[in-house]
């Protein structure tokens, strides 16, 4: 079949040379080179598959639904859409009187029951899916791959795999074959995702009727930061960061025993880097306290820090209150107090706060001072060479979660987002390959 399959595609390759190459440009040619290549293997493929019998195992087999016996019931036909173009399978079936459910052991065999996209062309849709809209999948699909999808297909095939994905990253926590730096960063935080109106129903807001329009995805992301820039400070190492994330629960009460949601994806990511064998951990994230809960519950041991951007907005944030967005006094001032920030002089702050307690924002921003102040010892962490504003964080949520799911004009279901922020996050920590790994071995098993 391998000699006939080179042969056809020879003689093809040369009636396209004989008509083609003086009627159309380089680009054109190719494309069409490659059309005419996969049609061909095609429809060898399908005349293989449908002389081939072997799918039949008898008169009767056990069925898949139930258990009881199923009967055959002839050759089914049916169109599959592959990598390489639409494939006419003729397929043995099985029709269980009992539960008047039926069955197709070579779709099982080659992973393709209850779909008509192959594995192939479901591995290119769920990439695609990853990083760019379900239009533009489509789009794209057709553009490189020349495999034709539709946008509604594209978004139930990637939310399916994603809906895998997020199964997949609670059952395999195993730690990976990746470098323990000896100082290894965690990193915790938040940010919202436009959602559907019945997925906000009695939700409390932002907006000025106290409704919502969004719910918070909540992310955990690890990485090393061994690296040093010219002035000799660190910076994160390529390829160290991943990322793990969802719209989940992340209070947990003091006197509840049992961890929230988050709390064990939190740990989960953790055991799979193996971020408590690392000689120093540090633990980065804003001024909310359930971040610093978890954190205290998880890595009693982990030195905590504020990141430093969100505690200089928060600084800005009140500088406008106090003097006005525009005010010169308001940005000198500001200075002094970034100045003091960075060498870690929170009484300074503090003091300079008090002569303006008359702004209830400048009352909560010394008490978010207060409560944080060993968190911002930066001097002190300067000196001993630990990041505290690498950024990893602000971008780690606008990278795995905003460019993606923040798009004008989209609203999502929380089932929807949490499998498209699984799948993106699958794909940015390096862990696609390894999924597809075990749902291939899995498959092989069954």
């Amino acid at each position: 079949m391998a000699e006939i399959f080179q042969e056809e595609i020879k003689a093809e390759i040369e009636r396209l040379l004989e008509t083609s190459l003086k009627e159309m440009d380089f680009e054109a040619f190719e494309t069409a080179a490659r059309r005419k290549v996969l049609q061909l293997a095609a429809r060898m493929i399908e005349r293989n598959l449908n002389s081939d019998h072997s799918d039949y195992k008898g008169a009767k087999q056990p069925c898949m639904r139930c258990g009881s016996q199923a009967e055959y019931a002839g050759r089914k036909e049916k169109v599959f859409r592959t990598v390489l173009g639409d494939l006419k399978l003729k397929r043995a079936y099985y029709r269980c009187s009992d539960c008047t459910g039926g069955f197709f052991p070579r779709d099982k065999m080659f992973c393709m029951q209850g779909s008509f996209l192959s594995p192939g062309v479901r591995r290119m849709v769920a990439t695609v899916g990853a990083m760019v809209s379900f239009a533009e999948s489509s789009e794209l699909l057709w553009e490189l791959a020349g495999v034709e999808v539709e946008s509604k297909h594209v978004e139930r095939t990637a939310e399916a795999i994603g809906g895998e994905i997020a199964e997949d990253e609670r059952r395999v926590v195993a730690s990976e074959q990746r470098e323990v730096a000896p100082t290894m960063y965690l990193g915790i935080d938040g940010t919202g995702v436009p959602m559907r109106a019945e997925e906000l129903q009695g939700r409390a807001g932002k907006q000025p009727d106290g409704s919502a329009k969004t719910r918070e995805v909540k992310l955990v992301t690890v990485w090393s930061a061994e690296g040093r820039d010219t002035e000799g400070k660190p910076v994160r190492d390529k390829g160290s960061v991943t990322y793990s994330a969802a719209i989940e629960s992340a209070q947990m009460i003091d006197t509840q025993q049992a961890l929230s949601e988050f709390a064990l994806r939190v740990q989960r990511e953790s055991e799979r880097r193996s971020f408590e064998t690392a000689e120093r951990q540090i633990i980065l994230g804003d001024a909310a306290s359930w971040i610093w809960k978890i954190a205290g519950e998880l890595f009693p041991k982990a030195i905590q820090v504020v990141d430093r951007f969100h505690a200089k907005e928060h600084l800005s944030e009140v500088c406008k209150i106090i003097w006005g967005p525009e005010s010169q006094i308001g940005k000198e001032w500001l200075n002094e107090r970034h100045a003091e920030l960075d060498l870690g002089e929170i009484k300074k702050i503090i003091a300079a706060l008090s002569r303006h307690k008359r702004f209830p924002e400048v009352k909560r921003c010394i008490k978010y001072l207060k409560e944080n102040q060993h968190r911002m010892r930066y001097n002190d962490f300067h000196q001993q060479q630990i990041c505290t504003s690498s950024g990893v964080l602000e971008a780690g949520c606008k990278l795995a979660i905003g460019t993606r799911l923040k798009r004008a004009g989209m609203h999502w279901t929380l089932r929807g987002s949490n499998a498209i922020i699984a799948l993106r996050c699958c794909k940015l920590s390096g862990r696609f390959e390894d999924f597809w790994e075990r749902k291939s071995q899995k498959s092989m098993a069954a």
